[in-house]
């Protein structure tokens, strides 16, 4: 019993390792109960990444090979992903569930939207490259909207504001330099609002002894099916804890 125990710890283990921007989604599960207190209750997660840092952890995958400092995703943030909390893969039929969590995204179904939303998707969202909006809409989007259409569009234009805002040119003036909470806080305060500080966490890794930002998971709350702005969701959000203190706003290439 103990060997078949291990074995299946194991299976669980590789599925995990194969998941990419994994400490993103990490992200998911232990926010749900944090953002309960302090007036608000988080309901979704907004997850962006740090592309540069990301790149750094990840380089061969298809979204790292050959960026450039001239890359949309080397001086802004790039989507990660939308979700509700504790709710996943709704209507989704079990033999579709199983292949996601292979981690294959790419041998997944295309994700239908309009074309100029897949044309922006594939800027703002740099691991399409690798089925990352497949498996996105799948595990996620299926709990929000009746259409992928409305779920990417709803992103974009949360990260347009996102890339508009005090953060985005916090990133963009310190690359290559250390950012830490304090000034991140502040930044989003800034851009969103007293305490919109509070509802967001940093990701971050160590690469060859540096400690770079891989990305932020930002909580939210209420009706997402509107035109609600970013800081309103977040003011709705409840706090959670930043997790990473301090790290690097990596430039795009390596090292």
């Amino acid at each position: 019993m103990k060997t078949r125990a291990m074995m299946h710890l194991m299976r669980l283990a590789a599925v995990a390792l194969g998941l990419a921007n994994a400490p993103l989604a990490a992200a998911q599960e232990s926010s749900a109960s944090e953002g309960e207190t302090g007036g608000g209750r988080t309901e979704y997660v907004l997850a962006v990444s740090w592309q540069p840092g990301f790149c750094e952890t990840r380089p061969d995958r298809k979204e790292c090979i050959g960026q450039t400092a001239e890359r949309f995703d080397a001086t802004n943030f790039s989507l990660h992903g939308l979700w509700p909390l504790k709710k996943s893969y709704c209507g989704v039929e079990a033999d579709l569930k199983a292949r996601d969590r292979k981690g294959d995204w790419l041998e997944l179904p295309e994700v239908d939207m309009g074309d100029e939303t897949a044309k922006r998707l594939l800027v703002a969202m740099p691991g399409v490259k690798s089925g990352l909006d497949r498996h996105q809409w799948l595990r996620n989007g299926t709990c929000q909207t009746a259409n992928a259409e409305d779920y990417f569009a709803l992103q974009l234009r949360l990260l347009d504001e996102l890339n508009r805002s005090a953060v985005r040119a916090l990133f963009a003036d310190a690359i290559g330099k250390e950012l830490d909470e304090k000034q991140i806080k502040q930044a989003f305060d800034q851009g969103f609002g007293a305490g919109a500080g509070d509802r967001v966490r940093m990701r971050c890794q160590s690469v060859n002894g540096r400690d770079v930002i891989t990305g932020l998971t930002i909580g939210l709350s209420r009706d997402l099916s509107g035109k609600a702005e970013l800081a309103d969701l977040i003011q709705a959000a409840g706090p959670t804890e930043f997790k990473c203190a301090k790290g690097i706003a990596d430039a795009a290439g390596r090292g």
